[in-house]
């Protein structure tokens, strides 16, 4: 593994049916959008990478193997820095897996080719009619979710999770079911009793850190008066930082992360980097390619390597 801009920039080859090089301004339509169908590796890489010349291939022969049920995106972290900023790249070879949208695997490093084969054929299992039917159940108790019928959608996501144990997308779906309930205490019994093997999926990563939004949002203060003391006196850094935890709980996300950036600006170590730390929390809970999380994260990385 190797850390970002240490390398020297030399040629480099790849390519397969279903593996293609991506740029910033094809990514969403070759991967997240490509991913509603079948699941698209990502792997960031760059030409002057020793490990990314081992993996590269690994991953490219494993794609092609499987005959068009998963698709592999190439990104050059040289040529697409935003890109990797905004995944979080902080070294390569990194490797993720999209399906339906959203990122549902990685890794860091290069992996011996049985454990490659091993994560290819993981994501093969996700294709549309590998799954007995089950990603269309998900997608179903999300829809429920999203009109509002928690109970109905934890039902589903619990029956999904008697068929597939270690469904990371129907855990994730739980626990925000039982969020939406206000049942916050067994949404946090449901994620501590997660298999170990998707304990770091991303769906159950963004479930932790919706949980402890919830549970800061049970103690936010009245936004109104955290307001008044943040304009009475803008260094007052703890208003600040309770008046973004207060317009989060109000569903007021953007405006949250507008006050975390102004604080960050401020005083980017107040209360060991907690401003920082808590943008990280909101942007892990929403979809990675939420407007508000892209945004965010381009000011606090324009801020960090002023």
């Amino acid at each position: 593994m190797i850390e970002l801009g240490t390398g020297q920039t030399q040629p480099a080859a790849g390519g397969g049916e279903h593996v293609k090089d991506v740029s910033e301004a094809t990514f969403m339509q070759d991967v997240v959008e490509a991913s509603q169908e079948v699941p698209v590796i990502v792997d960031f890489w760059a030409p002057w990478c020793g490990p990314c010349k081992t993996l590269g291939p690994a991953l490219e022969e494993a794609v092609n193997a499987a005959g068009g049920a998963v698709k592999m995106a190439k990104v050059n972290v040289d040529e697409n820095q935003m890109i990797a900023g905004q995944m979080r790249v902080q070294s390569i070879p990194t490797v993720y897996a999209f399906f339906q949208g959203q990122p549902v695997d990685g890794f860091q490093g290069a992996l011996p080719p049985s454990e490659v084969k091993a994560f290819v054929q993981k994501l093969v299992e996700m294709s549309p009619g590998a799954d007995g039917g089950l990603a269309d159940a998900v997608a179903a108790a999300e829809e429920m979710l999203a009109e509002g019928a928690a109970s109905d959608a934890a039902q589903t996501f619990a029956a999904i999770l008697q068929e597939d144990p270690q469904n990371a997308p129907a855990y994730g779906g739980l626990v925000r079911a039982h969020l939406a309930l206000d049942e916050l205490d067994q949404a946090e019994a449901i994620l501590n009793g997660a298999p170990a093997e998707i304990s770091k999926a991303p769906e159950l990563e963004a479930a932790h850190a919706q949980l402890e939004l919830a549970r800061q949002a049970a103690d936010a203060g009245p936004v109104a008066e955290l307001t008044a003391k943040v304009e009475a006196d803008p260094d007052d850094h703890q208003a600040r930082f309770d008046l973004a935890q207060a317009l989060h709980a109000g569903g007021q996300v953007e405006e949250a992360v507008d006050q975390l950036l102004e604080l960050f600006r401020r005083d980017r170590e107040w209360n060991d980097a907690a401003a920082k730390q808590q943008l990280f929390t909101i942007f892990d809970a929403l979809k990675p390619q939420d407007p508000v999380v892209l945004n965010g994260r381009r000011k606090l990385s324009s801020m960090i390597f002023a």
